[in-house]
C-alpha cells in the first residue's frame, strides 16, 4: 500500500497507475497482486482506505462537536491535497475499510453530540460529505492538470472577465480584476464548511 500511494502521488493521472506498474515497482508480476486484489478498483478502494487511516491518525473524540467536524473535514482535505490524482473523483473510490468506517462514525457521533434531531442526522451527514467530496474533487482536478493547461484556463478566464463590456455586464466589469477561476484553497474550503455548519440544526451550544 505504501508503494502504491507513492506511485499514485507521483503520477500525472490515476489512469497511468496500474496493477502492472505497481507489480514492477515491487519486483514481481501483476499476477501476484491479483492474489490479493481481484481488480484495479479493489486496489484503489484499499488505497483510499489507507489514506483515510493515515489522515485519522491521532484523532481524538474530544472538544465541541463543531470543532471535531472541522477537524475531520480538514484531515480529509490535507490527505487528498497530497494525492490530487486520487482525489480528482473520490466518489469513484469511497473506501471500503476501517478508515472509511472511522470517518463516518466520527461524523455521525459529532452530529449526535450536537443534539441534531435523530431523524435528521443521516441527512446532515450526507450534506457534509457531499460538500467535502465535491470541493476536494474540484481542487484536485485543478491541481492535477499540468502547468500549461492551468495557464490556458486562466487566460481563457481573463478574456471573458477583463473583456466584459461594462454596459452589458456592469458587476462583472467592476470585479473582473479581483475574481479568480473556480478553485479552492484550504481557507476557502474551510469557509464553505463553516457555512454549512452554521445551518446544522444543533441543540447543543456551539461554543
Amino acid at each position: 500500500m505504501d508503494t502504491a500511494v507513492e506511485l499514485l502521488s507521483g503520477s500525472e493521472g490515476d489512469e497511468l497507475f496500474s496493477m502492472r506498474k505497481l507489480a514492477s515497482e515491487l519486483g514481481t508480476d501483476s499476477s501476484s497482486l491479483y492474489r490479493h486484489f481481484r481488480n484495479r478498483t479493489e486496489l484503489m478502494l484499499a488505497i483510499v482506505d489507507r489514506v483515510l487511516v493515515q489522515a485519522m491518525h491521532g484523532y481524538r473524540r474530544q472538544g465541541p462537536w463543531r470543532a471535531r467536524l472541522v477537524d475531520l473535514t480538514l484531515r480529509s482535505w490535507d490527505a487528498y491535497a497530497a494525492l490530487p490524482q486520487l482525489a480528482k473523483d473520490p466518489s469513484h473510490y469511497p473506501g471500503s475499510g476501517p478508515g472509511s468506517q472511522l470517518v463516518i462514525e466520527e461524523t455521525l457521533q459529532a452530529l449526535s453530540d450536537a443534539r441534531v434531531p435523530e431523524e435528521l442526522i443521516p441527512e446532515w451527514y450526507h450534506r457534509l460529505m457531499t460538500l467535502s467530496v465535491s470541493l476536494i474533487s474540484t481542487h484536485a482536478a485543478r491541481q492535477s492538470s499540468g502547468p500549461s493547461e492551468q495557464k490556458r484556463r486562466l487566460e481563457a478566464f481573463r478574456v471573458i472577465t477583463l473583456g466584459a463590456d461594462p454596459a452589458d455586464y456592469p458587476a462583472l466589469a467592476h470585479y473582473a480584476r479581483r475574481i479568480e477561476p473556480v478553485g479552492f484553497t484550504r481557507e476557502s474550503f474551510l469557509a464553505a464548511v463553516e457555512l454549512v455548519l452554521d445551518a446544522v440544526p444543533a441543540r447543543q451550544e456551539r461554543s
